[in-house]
């Protein structure tokens, strides 16, 4: 049997099936040692009927083609000239070492198909045939559909092995500080167990948030448009340019050019799909981001899966065992734990989505939204039963190697997130706000600013400061956040931490968290094309039996041309306005009083940029001990 699991799932077909699959394998694979300088022969269009219908339908044929070195592009598979001769020769000699054996008892002398002189292309090869082809019972109706989608699946599934290279982990394992995360996070888990015995968190959880943050702040960066090779200038993406032998040999089949007005020079972008050279380049879309994020997970020992959406955008997925469940992580927004982030936030139509680890693809698509109704109307590109025996067949081919026991934990988890997918849940307000990364054209162009603008002005109320029982028993309620980590820390509370600015807050409008990568720097403004942003925070000592005895406020604010930032206090018709000047000032004028908010009022600025000469927060992303926001209250009794 071969070494090569391709192949070994090719042979599990029925021998009618083997032959008439193994006889178009073998053409194609040598007519491009016949003749490697022919294009045509490095080309596989995916709608041809004969790829369509003798290889899709049998187990492991594309995967041999895959496994050979062929690669997917938008409408073929494709042969790079960078691919090695070496691994196309080993699956040819596979397969064909499999087909003469299963001719020999039939037909002693003889020769494969492809081994024939006069088989010169694909085409005449398989019109050659006479086995029929039988396709699967649940294949859909829309066969060039299902042929795009399942070469997506299998393409996808493939690609995710790259992240099990050892060499390639260690490799990523060099850039990742990851005896500092590791340090951070046990220090973390070690807080969040001393602040709730009973907290069911674990290592990865908060090595997952460190990995999140350092990928974003420190490693990774976004390209809308690269500056100018020549000048430094602003370039538009303005075409496409041929992809060198280079650019393939890193699987970047599309290059953008980048467009100089002032120069007229062109800055290449190939858009590489090898997470290996991401690593050296460091700079993409959500693509990029993904692909590289991903292995970075499993350089670290996290089990992680590549998530594919329909409607253009991936992400990832980090199981947590502590949880029992899998964590949904955007590298691109520093986001974790926030499914519905793109379905209620950015106002995706999601149809698909699909996760794709070293061992299974699941169909996580229920995780992703509350409208399951909604959803099942757009799933129109297959059938499901299709879907679903397709991507059990997947599953099978892949698990065939793996331990019983390992296969019953995959099952066990399966079934968990299946309980999880019945019920749709409702969203967070960390999931409400639009995307953030790309510029706001771009975010504009996909759709994906809307759904920010509805959640902040209809959200419901937010979160209420109460003393908790040691604050009543200490009579002080105390409260710091810091924009670089992006955490509250509850002093008052054994200093329990609580993540994301908006976690905290009890009202917000048209306002988000914005990182300048180029600078370093953090700061909360409004939402870009916004005239007017709004938040506020409340503290309310009724129900503790609790009244003010005093309060002391610090917040910093930062204006820009005619930006303007009002901070004031509200204490039932009193109003009291103060300076988000960085200095903490006392307020006595609030002593008897139950409860109070304080609110933020930004506007002003001048041209494109308004809404960024206005901003609260503003800290750089290396001062991680001070503060950006804090308010101290004694308390006595009402």
């Amino acid at each position: 049997m071969s070494e090569s699991p391709a192949v070994t799932t090719l042979c599990e077909n029925s021998n009618e099936e083997f032959l008439d699959a193994s006889k178009l394998l073998l053409t194609y694979a040598d007519n491009i040692l016949r003749y490697p300088n022919e294009e045509k022969y490095r080309s596989i269009r995916i709608g041809n009927p004969t790829f369509s219908t003798k290889l899709l339908p049998i187990k492991g044929a594309v995967e041999c083609l895959f496994e050979m070195g062929f690669e997917e592009a938008e409408t073929h598979l494709v042969f790079p000239k960078s691919a090695s001769v070496d691994q196309l020769k080993l699956i040819r000699e596979s397969i064909a070492k499999e087909r003469d054996q299963r001719l020999q008892p039939v037909q002693p002398s003889a020769q494969p198909a492809a081994a024939s002189p006069s088989a010169s292309t694909p085409e005449s090869s398989a019109s050659a045939s006479s086995q029929p082809v039988v396709a699967p019972a649940a294949q859909p109706s829309s066969l060039e559909s299902s042929m795009s989608f399942l070469v997506t699946l299998q393409a996808n599934f493939q690609h995710v092995m790259l992240y099990e290279n050892p060499e390639l982990q260690q490799k990523a394992r060099s850039h990742i500080p990851h005896q500092q995360m590791s340090s951070n996070a046990e220090q973390r888990l070690k807080e969040a167990k001393d602040a709730d015995s009973e907290c069911k968190l674990g290592i990865e959880d908060f090595l997952a948030l460190e990995l999140l943050s350092w990928f974003k702040k420190d490693f990774f960066s976004w390209v809308d448009s690269l500056p100018c090779s020549r000048c430094g200038g602003q370039t538009q993406n303005s075409s496409s340019l041929s992809p060198t032998a280079d650019d393939l040999r890193w699987g970047a089949q599309r290059v953008e050019n980048h467009y100089c007005q002032s120069c007229q020079l062109s800055t290449r972008f190939p858009r590489y799909n090898n997470p290996e050279k991401l690593l050296e380049t460091r700079r993409g879309r959500c693509g990029e981001w993904a692909n590289c994020f991903t292995l970075c997970c499993r350089a670290m020992g996290l089990e992680a899966r590549y998530i594919w959406d329909s409607t253009d955008h991936v992400w990832t997925e980090i199981y947590s065992s502590s949880q029992r469940r899998w964590l949904h992580c955007d590298s691109c927004e520093n986001a974790c734990d926030k499914p519905l982030l793109y379905e209620v936030g950015w106002g995706k139509k999601l149809a698909y989505v699909l996760a794709f680890s070293k061992d299974q693809v699941v169909d996580v698509t229920w995780r992703y939204s509350c409208k399951h109704p909604e959803i099942l109307t757009r799933r129109t590109r297959v059938q499901e039963a299709w879907l679903l025996h397709t991507i059990n067949g997947l599953n099978q081919s892949r698990q065939q190697a793996l331990t019983p026991d390992r296969k019953k934990v995959l099952t066990e988890r399966l079934l968990v997130e299946l309980v999880e997918f019945i019920s749709p849940k409702k969203p967070k307000s960390g999931e409400l706000g639009g995307r953030n990364s790309g510029s706001l054209a771009w975010r504009q162009a996909r759709g994906e600013t809307r759904g920010a603008d509805t959640a902040t002005t209809t959200q419901a109320a937010g979160f209420v400061f109460t003393p908790t029982e040691r604050e009543k028993s200490d009579r002080l309620l105390h409260v710091r956040y810091n924009a670089s980590k992006d955490q509250y820390c509850r002093v008052s509370n054994d200093c329990e931490l609580i993540p994301s600015w908006d976690q905290c807050m009890w009202r917000k409008e048209s306002v988000s968290r914005k990182l300048e990568d180029d600078w370093q720097m953090v700061y909360i403004a409004r939402t870009e094309g916004s005239s007017q942003g709004k938040m506020s925070w409340k503290f309310d000592f009724a129900p503790a039996g609790l009244k003010i005895k005093s309060v002391s406020i610090m917040a910093s604010s930062q204006t820009f041309h005619s930006g303007e930032v009002c901070w004031h206090l509200q204490a039932g018709s009193v109003t009291t306005e103060f300076s988000g000047d960085g200095k903490m000032q006392s307020f006595q004028s609030l002593s008897g009083s139950s409860e109070f908010l304080v609110v933020a009022g930004l506007s002003g600025g001048e041209g494109d940029a308004s809404w960024q000469h206005a901003q609260i927060f503003r800290q750089s992303l290396k001062e991680t001990e001070e503060s950006s926001f804090e308010v101290l209250v004694h308390l006595e009794d009402a």
